[in-house]
């Protein structure tokens, strides 16, 4: 009897907040850019955009004004074929408030939050509560970033206290972020599948060499998946890879050689909804 899969998100993370040219000249910086790659990505197979923006010098920024520039030549690149989501990282810049604040500017259709930054401590639980709640209430697609099976249980945690909302919000994993080198391997991800007590949409990113087989492992086990070059900038056989669209592509193959289909932004909007 044939399974039938859930459609895979695949999520393109072209840029992070510390890549720059110097690591590879195919790294996206500006509003221009962004959106040249989104429209080679879309092609290979994303049906989703992490998005980081950058300052004029290159570094992480968290402005509205620049999300909402990106956002526009990514629109007009892709038209709503793309689901854009803003991160709200801290990257060493930033405090909660302001990394808040932001995404109450934007009010994006998805954004990313990392519980160890946001509510990093019992105290800081009151100011973050409301800010979820917002979130829930507003409809903004929300993943929450996770490093650890840990971090998963804490997360459970704050959502059975009523910190969190009840929502069924769209968890990452993240493989390999704090391991030696920045090196995941597959098997990384078991400890998150053991502690996840409650059915959720999950999604991996993996840091090093095996990030392509650390997506596969997700892509086989109904998770879905995020690459490009925030996480990796190399191909499984060690050469380097052509832009982000390349490495969208050998996700995508690897999905369809395990029979899974691939979500289009609909799709997901609708998952979400």
């Amino acid at each position: 009897m044939s399974v039938a899969w859930e459609p895979l998100i695949l999520t393109v993370a072209p840029n992070g907040a510390y890549k720059t040219r110097q690591d590879h000249p195919q790294v996206p910086l500006s509003a221009g850019e962004l959106a040249h790659a989104a429209q080679s990505c879309l092609k290979a197979g994303a049906s989703m955009i992490h998005l980081h923006v950058r300052d004029a010098a290159g570094q992480h920024l968290l402005e509205a004004w620049a999300y909402r520039e990106a956002t526009a030549a990514i629109r007009k690149a892709v038209g709503e074929e793309l689901v854009i989501q803003i991160t709200s990282e801290a990257a060493r810049r930033y405090a909660p408030e302001a990394q808040m604040a932001v995404v109450r500017e934007v009010r994006p259709e998805a954004v990313s939050v990392a519980i160890r930054e946001l509510i990093p401590d019992a105290p800081s639980e009151a100011q973050a509560a409301p800010f979820f709640e917002w979130l829930h209430r507003e409809g903004i697609m929300t993943q929450v970033i996770l490093y650890s099976a840990d971090e998963l249980v804490r997360y459970q945690a704050l959502r059975q206290r009523g910190v969190l909302p009840p929502t069924e919000n769209f968890l990452l994993f993240v493989l390999g972020r704090y391991s030696t080198g920045q090196q995941s391997d597959p098997r990384d991800l078991l400890p998150f599948l053991q502690a996840l007590s409650h059915p959720a949409p999950w999604a991996v990113c993996a840091f090093g060499a095996r990030e392509s087989a650390c997506l596969t492992a997700a892509t086989a086990l109904s998770g879905h998946a995020r690459t490009g070059f925030e996480n990796n900038l190399y191909l499984p056989d060690g050469t380097l890879a052509r832009d982000n669209a390349q490495l969208v592509a050998l996700a995508a193959e690897n999905a369809r050689r395990l029979g899974r289909p691939l979500a289009v932004a609909r799709e997901i909007r609708e998952r979400f909804a």
